[in-house]
């Protein structure tokens, strides 16, 4: 019992152990995975939204996919489960010829986030291949002298799967004469050779068909098999022999095709056919045996396909020479591949704005950007820059990844688009480089007012204009676009002579033309300042003010109101109520200046010609004052007053003040017309 339980207890910290890591690695922005080669498109591989700790509405949300290395897409994210799949079926060993491990890598990309996870997913082997032999059959001649015991190499079966599905076994059946010996090899390959166990007699058997089955280690086991046949010759005592037992070569990935590497070279002591030499590959790949060419008579090996340090950096392969009568001999040759500047960066923008405010902060990512350069060493060393002044910069996100932040802040007032050219250049000499243009447009703020053309308006306007007449406009202008640079006039509040000053001006909203609502009248109104407002589209919006000043200009439009024959007693507009002459300086202006004023003036003076008519009058034509009873107090001015019965006249009324012997005589003395004002004008109070 107790030990189950520790047995239980293990198992769950080494569960926990790789909940941990995988949580680990996720944190740092990598997920690995592995599944079996030859699934089915569609099949599960992780679960990357449980992993990366995502919930299902999150990756519609945020705009996420999966970008793959390479030029094929082997995975895809199911959208509904967040699982990563296959896209299609893989086969490890058209991916993975002589590497032990198969990964391949992708990126899980959150475009909303602009985050980027790397997954490896390793592609784990399965028995999909049985061991086959480069040559079915083989043909041997062997002379019949030659000793027991003599070992001659075979052809070596491939199996291109790995670990117990690769090659595990030889056998050898068909004749009592030869036996089979395995040896292990530097790499641990395993290499069969044909042991010569029976003296061998023209004469008893001249030909040996022996049959070499090769078996890998799957459940169940795949088989494959090579016929061999031995012809019994006469003795052939010497083998050919190498000039050296491994060739070395060093070639720039760009050597021309049909160029030669190298030439290898074997003799052989014996005469005639059986010191003929020849030459052949013994131990080459598919697709080495594809880039080179050995020639049987000279030895040379040329290119006969273009070389590609990207794809293949070296090569390894054995030669045989052979006489006529079967004796070998085996060098090796290695094939360095140099790498040559023959691949500019590949520049690719993973995602980008079109868009950006002009208020957004320094630091703001715009663009997300993947470089790669399939060279090594210097040439691949890839290095990006911007080009020009611009507000923006380089970021290095993750690995190959950079990021285009905004570096200060933007004015769209200043520079409205962005065409913002991002250059990679890698290491090498000459550089080769690419290059991306982001086209960005700055979006306006509301961060102008309007500002008027003018810092004040004036206009001369004469009375008795018609209503509705154009006074003047006003414009200003909004450095802004759009909605924000619409501008709008209207009048500030305000009021004149007790009426709103929208009832005598008005403003054109979308122009800035201001008219009169009504007709002027410079008697009563000399002047009118007011404010008019410009005001944008934005939210808030902006405004400013101008001031605007109308002066209206008089014109001759009221005629002179006299009684006959007496003069008329008449008050200076500048003067004020006091001793005979004075001025008030502390108010400046007509006098009266309005309608009460001229009436109370009126209503004073009839009142005083009317005590003076009962004898209680203090009229004086001496000191120029007309005293008025203590019913009505203070004293006016009034020039030229020879006598009380003396006419007087008002300013801004048409009364006109008589003595009661006189009025009979001025009404019907006065000539037609006469103390009327002009047709068409409206009559002042």
């Amino acid at each position: 019992m107790c030990a189950a339980e520790r047995r239980w207890g293990r198992r769950q910290r080494i569960l926990l152990l790789g909940v941990l890591l995988a949580a680990w690695e996720a944190a740092w922005g990598q997920l690995r995975y592995s599944v079996p080669e030859e699934k089915p498109k569609g099949s599960f591989v992780g679960d990357v939204a449980k992993d990366l700790g995502l919930q299902l509405q999150e990756l519609s949300d945020r705009g996420v996919r999966i970008l793959n290395k390479g030029r094929m897409q082997y995975f895809s994210l199911h959208g509904k489960t967040g699982h990563l799949v296959t896209a299609e079926r893989i086969d490890r060993e058209q991916l993975c010829r002589l590497v032990e491990k198969c990964v391949l890598r992708c990126e899980f990309i959150m475009e909303g986030q602009m985050q980027v996870y790397g997954i490896e997913v390793e592609i784990t082997d399965i028995n999909d291949n049985a061991p086959s032999f480069q040559q079915a059959e083989k043909d041997l001649r062997l002379s019949e002298m030659t000793a027991l015991g003599a070992r001659f190499p075979l052809a070596q079966a491939h199996d291109p799967d790995t670990g117990r599905n690769s090659l595990q076994s030889y056998e050898l059946s068909g004749d009592e004469h030869f036996s089979l010996a395995v040896q292990v090899g530097p790499g641990g390959d395993q290499r069969p050779e044909l042991v010569l166990a029976k003296a061998l007699d023209r004469e008893e058997a001249a030909f040996h068909e022996l049959v070499l089955r090769a078996s890998d280690g799957g459940d169940p086991a795949r088989t494959g098999t090579a016929r061999i046949r031995v012809t019994v010759l006469d003795a052939n005592d010497n083998a050919p022999v190498f000039s050296q037992a491994e060739y070395t070569v060093r070639v720039p990935e760009d050597v021309p095709v049909g160029s030669v590497l190298v030439t290898v070279t074997a003799t052989d002591a014996d005469e005639g056919l059986n010191g003929q030499v020849k030459y052949s590959f013994h131990k080459i790949s598919d697709r080495t045996s594809e880039l080179f060419n050995l020639d049987s008579e000279t030895g040379e090996i040329t290119v006969q396909e273009d070389l590609d340090f990207e794809e293949f950096s070296s090569h390894e392969l054995e030669v045989q020479a052979h006489d006529g009568g079967e004796l070998y001999d085996t060098a090796k040759v290695a094939i360095s591949v140099t790498d040559v500047n023959d691949n500019a960066p590949e520049l690719t923008v993973s995602s980008a704005v079109s868009t950006i405010s002009e208020d957004a902060q320094p630091g703001t990512v715009v663009a997300l950007l993947h470089v790669q350069d399939g060279d090594s060493g210097a040439n691949g060393d890839v290095r990006c820059s911007l080009e020009g002044d611009v507000p923006f910069r380089l970021e290095k996100n993750f690995e190959d990844y950079y990021r285009v932040v905004t570096a200060r802040e933007l004015d769209r007032e200043q520079v409205s688009e962005y065409n913002v050219t991002v250059r990679a250049a890698d290491g090498g000499s000459p550089a080769l480089q690419s290059s991306a243009v982001l086209a960005l447009r700055v979006l306006d703020v509301n961060d102008n007012a309007p500002v008027f053309l003018e810092e004040r308006y004036s206009a001369r306007v004469a009375e008795n204009n018609a209503a509705g007449a154009l006074v003047l406009t006003v414009r200003a202008t909004d450095a802004d676009w759009g909605q924000n640079a619409r501008v709008r006039y209207r009048l500030a509040e305000g009021r004149v002579r007790g009426a709103p000053l929208s009832s005598y001006v008005s403003v054109q909203a979308e122009t800035g033309a201001l008219y009169a609502l009504r007709s002027l009248d410079y008697e009563q109104l000399r002047e009118l300042q007011l404010w008019v407002r410009a005001e944008d589209g934005g939210a808030p919006a902006l405004s400013s003010n101008v001031s605007v000043r109308l002066q209206i200009v008089d014109e001759n439009d009221n005629a002179p109101q006299q009684a006959q024959p007496n003069t008329d007693w008449r008050f200076s507009q500048t003067q004020r109520p006091g001793t005979s002459g004075s001025q008030n300086g502390e108010e400046a202006g007509a006098w009266p200046n309005n309608q009460f004023d001229t009436e109370m003036l009126q209503a004073m003076i009839l009142a005083s010609a009317n005590e003076a008519a009962d004898g209680n009058s203090t009229l004086g034509g001496g000191n120029g004052t007309m005293g008025l009873s203590a019913r009505y107090g203070p004293q006016f001015t009034l020039q030229h007053v020879p006598d009380y019965r003396q006419n007087v006249y008002i300013p801004g009324s048409n009364a006109t003040l008589t003595n009661a012997a006189g009025k009979r005589d001025a009404k019907n003395a006065a000539p037609a017309g006469g103390n009327k004002k002009k047709s068409g004008k409206k009559e002042k109070k």
